[in-house]
């Protein structure tokens, strides 16, 4: 089985007000992605949310500036993917979905086998979640058109690193 999982398509990476606004080039994923969310849904596959969510002194902070941090704005889901009822949210404090995350568990419960990854950043959170994946044996699944850098250079070496290292099909 498959299952969508979308990336930190919040507030404050996408929306222009956000704390690190990615770029309007990003926000061009967001009808591709929302055209696979409502194939998922569809066809009744598992759709899980995994957003930034920090408290205000955050280490990570001392790498980027305040973002998402929890009970904010910033921290929600933009309202164009907005989940249904039902649908899994995974709060994590680092880039990859899986550290410190009851995220291999819910995948495991629902014999899920390959993940398919969407959302922001391809060179961090969607590339540090591909290869944790990768090393709990899930396939990997990468929807090109739906995942977006704020760094164009980044997000074309991600897609090959995930390619190349993490044996993820990129579609």
């Amino acid at each position: 089985m498959k299952a969508l999982l979308i990336i930190d398509m919040i507030n404050d990476f996408l929306d222009e007000k956000g704390a690190l606004f990615c770029g309007q080039e990003v926000r061009k994923i967001i009808f591709p992605l929302k055209e696979k969310l409502t194939r998922f849904r569809r066809e009744r596959l598992p759709v899980i949310y995994l957003c930034d969510h920090h408290e205000p002194a955050d280490p990570e902070f001392e790498a980027f500036p305040p973002h998402a941090v929890a009970g904010t704005w910033g921290a929600e889901i933009i309202p164009e993917l907005a989940p249904l009822p039902g649908e899994e949210i995974v709060y994590k404090t680092r880039f990859s979905g899986f550290f410190r995350t009851p995220l291999e568990e819910i995948l495991r419960c629902l014999r899920v086998e390959t993940v398919c990854l969407t959302g922001v950043c391809t060179s961090i959170c969607v590339m540090d979640t591909a290869a944790d994946a990768f090393f709990r044996d899930f396939k990997v699944q990468v929807f090109k058109d739906s995942v977006g850098d704020f760094d164009p250079e980044m997000h074309v070496f991600a897609l090959k690193r995930m390619e190349r290292i993490y044996k993820a099909e990129i579609l």
